[in-house]
């Protein structure tokens, strides 16, 4: 499988899942008390609601930027920082939807095989601590980019289900009901 078929539905189809928690939240919860929720953490020490939605989409759009060999543009650098001081300013939630929809949109631009260029070709990964990691395209989308979306993904999910937003499995895998067996469905 291509890296371009595997992150770009990837990204997107959890992206939008991700929009739609926070659609729920406001359902359940009113607009105000939605936006408060982007303040919640899981831990003290970890970063709020606010951040998570802003990184998944910021290992979104970097893995495209990366794995093509292009700069990051000066957009994606100001995401970093606006999830880094989400503590402070967290925003609303139509702030974060816009986020995750600029970032769906960014997608849907990739061309077909855009990512694919070399499997094999050095991703050098600097950290922001001096940390640098050596890997190949292929290792990083397995290894770092897909790991690290998932991380603030299913840290977004627990921050709002323990803030008791009604979340299930089905609110986690949408995109696979259209191949769920029709006969196979429960009835109770």
């Amino acid at each position: 499988m291509s890296l371009t078929k595997l992150l770009v539905p990837t990204y997107m189809q959890m992206l939008a899942t991700l929009s739609d928690w926070l659609k729920k939240a406001q359902l359940q919860m009113g607009m105000s008390e939605a936006d408060s929720l982007l303040s919640a953490r899981l831990a003290p020490d970890m970063f709020p609601l606010s951040t998570q939605v802003r990184f998944a989409c910021v290992q979104a759009q970097e893995a495209v930027f990366r794995l093509q060999g292009e700069a990051f543009p000066s957009s994606l650098g100001e995401l970093v920082d606006e999830g880094r001081n989400a503590g402070e300013h967290p925003g609303s939630i139509a702030d974060a939807q816009d986020r995750i929809w600029e970032t769906i949109a960014m997608l849907e631009a990739v061309g077909p095989a855009a990512l694919d260029e070399d499997p094999k070709k050095n991703i050098e990964h600097a950290l922001p601590n001096g940390m640098i990691f050596d890997l190949t395209a292929e290792q990083y989308a397995r290894d770092w980019t897909l790991p690290q979306f998932y991380f603030h993904l299913m840290t977004a999910y627990a921050i709002l289900r323990g803030k008791k937003v009604e979340l299930g499995k089905a609110d986690y895998i949408p995109h696979l009901l259209p191949y769920l067996r029709a006969e196979t469905v429960p009835t109770v």
